[in-house]
């Protein structure tokens, strides 16, 4: 008796779609959602850097530099629209080479550990009178000046599967592009200052 219901069970064939699409529909629904929110930041971060640029090379232009919130809120116009509840920041530090751009303030390691150490002297940069691990000053710079423009945009992500992924809740999505300000005046060039500190 047993043996015969388990024989017309196996046989049975009503159902099988219907089992077979609750087991595949999980993991499929999941895929989903995950292309969705990575095409949803991939277009936030292309309409972004898209805004970047052209901020930035409105600002290298002469008068540029004390635009700098106009143009700030003019990527955030374009950039707003697509993004809900996004959380804007801007950052702008000048450089006078490219070569220098992003670089530590050059330092005397006594000890030889790779690390600035205390009373170790430092070569001031940026005239702040500490060392820094960016040499760069904030803001846009003058003339000549190598501008690191940096746009970031913090927002809630759309789907709920960031906690079955172990992903944040929050998605960030930044953009830096790296322009020399133009000839319109003579680069004021600041000579570094040994300090031992």
């Amino acid at each position: 008796m047993i043996r015969a219901a388990l024989t017309r069970l196996r046989r049975e064939a009503r159902g099988a779609a219907a089992i077979e699409f609750a087991m595949v529909a999980p993991v499929l629904f999941l895929l989903l959602m995950a292309s969705f929110d990575l095409s949803y930041r991939a277009y936030i971060s292309s309409t972004l850097q898209g805004a970047v640029q052209k901020a930035a090379r409105d600002a290298t232009l002469e008068g540029g530099a004390g635009a700098t919130s106009s143009l700030d809120a003019r990527v955030r116009l374009q950039v707003a629209p697509i993004v809900d509840n996004g959380t804007f920041t801007f950052t702008r530090k000048n450089y006078e080479s490219f070569t220098r751009a992003g670089q530590a303030e050059n330092f005397t390691d006594s000890n030889a550990n790779g690390i600035r150490d205390a009373g170790e002297c430092f070569q001031d940069e940026n005239g702040n009178g500490t060392w820094d691990a960016d040499s760069g000053s904030n803001g846009t710079g003058g003339a000549r000046d190598i501008v690191v423009y940096t746009a970031q945009v913090s927002y809630p992500r759309i789907f709920p599967l960031y906690g079955m992924l172990g992903w944040s809740s929050t998605q960030i999505v930044s953009a830096t592009t790296v322009l020399r300000n133009q000839p319109y005046s003579t680069q004021q060039r600041a000579s570094a200052v040994a300090v031992c500190t």
